[in-house]
């Protein structure tokens, strides 16, 4: 077992995941988290002065673009194909997926 964790505070944590695990899995998985937190101490040491944040790992993909108002697709257009258009409220009739 890592020296920060115990054998109790692995046995707790399956018990918050309502995991039921054999002997030899308590020592597997001690070690293994016991690696995992080493690795996210190792992370928390680096630094990132000057590194400015970020909401996610790929920027400027098309989706930065400027909003620009469009006219939209006229509504029977939109309906033609649709199997059963409700042209009075503009919405297309889809089959039932919760609580049928």
């Amino acid at each position: 077992m890592p020296a920060g964790i115990t054998r109790e505070e692995v046995i707790a944590i399956a018990a918050l995941a309502e995991l039921e695990l054999e002997p030899s899995e308590v020592e597997r998985l001690g070690r293994e988290l016991g690696d995992i937190l080493a690795y996210a101490d190792q992370l928390q040491r680096v630094d990132t002065n000057g590194v400015p944040p970020t909401a996610g790992a790929a920027t400027g993909y098309g989706t930065d673009r400027a909003d620009e108002v469009r006219p939209c697709l006229d509504p029977a257009v939109a309906l033609a194909n649709a199997p059963e258009p409700s042209l009075d409220g503009y919405l297309f009739k889809v089959p039932r997926v919760i609580g049928s």
